[in-house]
């Protein structure tokens, strides 16, 4: 059987941890005065950055210096999962601890979605807050704003934010780059706000007079849309939705990478003498694609290529600002993405004719939107230099949907009954004290398929959606009216050997009922 006694045992923290989890008083210095022993961590979380984007994972084409001294400084995984093939949906169950399929409303957001997360839901950030921390997030947000859907005065403070979900700071993007509102929002409220351009948004209805991709094509100066993404007009790019004013608070698309790395420097330089946690979620490699100039044309991939440098420039600049202010030693970085690659998703900029080999999900089958691994597989490095002494490579299972109370048990931190119902403390993975696999992990689709991972075995539910996505890119859902099981040991996924393994089947079908009805962690 899959599940027994000695796979739900909770994974033992090590000695390390433990004594982080007790919450003990920081030691006393030689000279008498305080030494903080709570980590600083940082969250680095890509978007659509895939398993197979970076050079220390085997990229080609492509280099990224300061990824790869995050890897040969920590533990570099290969069997680490997102809890979702598509952004908003992994976003959320990291965030809560809870899978975003268990609430209604967590498939992708538009721009003007009201607040996913509600104020009453106990966070990551919340966790942090609790243990002493001071907490940020910065960069890609796309789990809603204000308290309803459409309903957002973009020209006032918003009623519901980050500061109702534990964040002491935010400077994000409501949503992402290819959907309007196209400004950052800075602590509940537009960033630079112009008064002299008020702001309006629909995803009904353009506003009177206003260009669009579709009808003024003329005006997409910097990208034009391969399907889709034809409305509004910000900076010679046409997005989703429809936006009206912004003026001095617009973003310009090749801005964006280094206007959040200066607030998350920003930040983490005015906590230095204190714990802090950053969710640092960066845009570069969803579309639409327009890195820096000193990026852009420099990656024979093109921009896809360009904006995967521009993203370890990002990263390079975070472990700067650390070593310049002696933290180093003491931080806890966890660098992932939020789900697998796509290359065409919306714009013409030649992603797909200039691959050259390179392969953005690795050796999985699959892209962002499958149930196949390539839409939840991806990169996950592990960096704290006072605690992982020394570069490793672990394949142990693992989901992020475990980070939230793992984080709790580092820092010694209580989860409320009730809260982050999914997330188990598997603190000695992440730490590489423990190597035992988690035993089971669940992924969710784009459309809606659940599947399973345990072991070297692969489960996915019937769906009697298309095989091939409808609407745009040409990927693989995953979709079959017949259960799927599949041995991803040589992580092929090609061959389905549910009828050779009935009674597997049978086992994946009977956990999943159960997972379903609620399988919390025996431990807790």
């Amino acid at each position: 059987m899959i599940v027994n006694n000695r796979y739900l045992a909770l994974t033992l923290l090590s000695p390390v941890a433990c004594s982080f989890a007790k919450g003990a008083e920081a030691p006393e210095r030689n000279d008498g005065t305080a030494e903080r022993s709570l980590p600083n961590v940082i969250l680095i979380y890509a978007d659509d950055l895939g398993y197979g984007d970076l050079e220390c994972y085997g990229a080609r084409n492509v280099h990224t210096p300061n990824v790869n001294r995050l890897a040969s400084e920590g533990i570099r995984f290969t069997n680490a999962h997102a809890t979702a093939s598509t952004s908003t949906p992994s976003r959320y169950s990291l965030l809560t601890g809870e899978y975003a399929w268990r609430r209604p409303g967590t498939d992708v957001a538009p721009g003007d979605a009201g607040m996913i997360i509600r104020p009453e839901q106990y966070t990551m950030a919340d966790m942090f807050k609790s243990a002493g921390y001071a907490t940020a997030a910065v960069g890609k947000w796309h789990l809603g704003l204000g308290d309803r859907t459409g309903e957002q005065d973009w020209n006032a403070p918003l009623p519901a934010a980050l500061g109702d979900l534990g964040f002491d700071y935010h400077y994000i993007m409501a949503a992402t780059a290819d959907r309007v509102p196209c400004v950052f929002i800075e602590n509940g409220m537009v960033a630079n706000y112009d008064p002299s351009a008020p702001i309006e948004v629909s995803y009904r209805e353009n506003f009177p007079g206003e260009p669009t991709g579709k009808d003024n094509p003329e005006l997409l100066y910097n990208l034009k849309p391969s399907h889709g993404h034809d409305m509004s007009i910000v900076n010679g790019i046409s997005r989703i939705g429809y936006m009206k004013g912004g003026g001095k608070a617009l973003w310009k698309d090749e801005n964006i990478a280094d206007s959040i790395t200066v607030h998350a420097v920003d930040f983490i330089s005015g906590h230095k003498d204190e714990p802090f946690f950053l969710y640092f979620a960066t845009n570069d490699v969803h579309v639409p694609r327009f890195p820096h100039e000193r990026f852009r044309g420099k990656n024979r991939m093109g921009l896809r290529g360009d904006a995967i440098v521009q993203f370890d420039w990002s990263v390079g600049r975070i472990m700067a600002a650390l070593d310049s202010l002696g933290l180093t030693d003491n931080t806890l970085i966890i660098l992932s993405s939020d789900n697998g690659p796509v290359v065409d998703d919306g714009y013409d900029d030649r992603a797909e004719e200039l691959l050259g080999g390179h392969r953005p999900s690795g050796p999985w089958r699959g892209y962002k939107y499958s149930a196949f691994e390539g839409g939840t597989a991806i990169p996950v490095i592990v960096r704290w230099p006072e605690m992982i002494r020394k570069a490793a490579e672990s394949d142990v299972l693992m989901s992020q949907i475990d980070w939230l109370a793992s984080l709790a048990g580092l820092v010694g931190a209580r989860i409320p009954e009730g809260a982050a119902p999914d997330s188990w403390n598997r603190l000695g993975n992440l730490l590489g004290t423990d190597m035992s696999d988690r035993p089971w992990i669940v992924g969710f689709s784009s459309s809606h398929a659940l599947s399973l991972r345990a072991g070297d075995w692969k489960y996915i539910e019937p769906n009697d959606g298309s095989p091939m996505i409808t609407w745009g890119p040409e990927i693989e859902t995953g979709n079959s009216s017949e259960p799927q099981l599949y041995d991803v040991s040589d992580r092929q996924e090609q061959e389905n050997l549910a009828t050779e393994y009935p009674e597997k089947v049978f086992e994946f079908q009977t956990l999943l009922r159960q997972v379903r009805k609620a399988f919390p962690d025996p431990n807790r």
